[in-house]
């Protein structure tokens, strides 16, 4: 079934004296697409590796949230368990079905942990981010069952993990990273950047923390 959208570049092509299926005119579409031009970028995290997750954890004091550094993940699930004892909250855990996470030693603590998708019944969540953006305190976290976006704003506390070798300096290195790791042509569904707990100045430009979402966001640094 030919449909208007087949006739116009029918008639495109015609007119181009093409068929469309040249090889060096599609190759010079992809080298063009591949050497697209960057935008610009500030310099203020253009710096190493110690600087940037220096920055970032200046960055995620700043916007409210709580910090732990860990040398690795053996470490997270007593780390969750502290920061849960500390903040008088229960110890249950919700989770995804990250294998970074599952390998977690979570049965040397006292955690009742489930995994799967919240239904807002959750106080607490854990969910392991893509990478963390230095020059905002950002977290950059994929949707799907590995760690579920109901995760991410359903429960009260949500705490998130990232190694120390997936912190960036800026927003945009966080798409080729993405494209790379799902390869040409595809993307996760969605892509959540959540900095500092849910916040809203709505009402007399009253800050109000877990407006529309975790009203604590607790970042466990790994590998640093």
């Amino acid at each position: 079934m030919t449909t208007s959208r087949d006739n116009l570049f029918a008639s495109i092509r015609r007119s181009l004296h093409v068929k469309g299926d040249e090889r060096l005119r599609a190759g010079i579409v992809e080298d063009r697409l591949d050497r697209a031009p960057k935008g610009i970028i500030p310099d203020r995290a253009q710096i190493d590796a110690p600087a940037k997750l220096a920055l970032l954890l200046e960055k995620l004091v700043g916007v409210q949230a709580t910090t732990a550094v860990l040398a690795d993940y053996s470490e997270v699930p007593a780390a969750v368990a502290d920061y849960l004892r500390a903040n008088n909250l229960p110890a249950t855990l919700k989770r995804g079905d990250d294998p970074r996470l599952a390998a977690c030693p979570w049965d040397k603590t006292a955690l009742d942990v489930s995994v799967g998708r919240s239904d807002g019944g959750d106080l607490n969540a854990i969910s392991h981010a893509e990478a963390g953006i230095a020059e905002t305190g950002t977290m950059a976290l994929i949707s799907g069952p590995e760690n579920p976006t109901t995760l991410n704003f359903l429960p009260d506390n949500h705490i998130v993990v990232l190694s120390a070798t997936d912190v960036v300096g800026d927003l945009e290195a966080i798409w080729p990273r993405i494209r790379a790791k799902y390869g040409k042509g595809e993307m996760p569904r969605t892509v959540n950047f959540i900095t500092g707990p849910s916040r809203s100045g709505d009402i007399e430009q009253t800050i109000l923390l877990g407006a529309h979402g975790p009203r604590r966001l607790h970042v466990l640094i790994v590998g640093a």
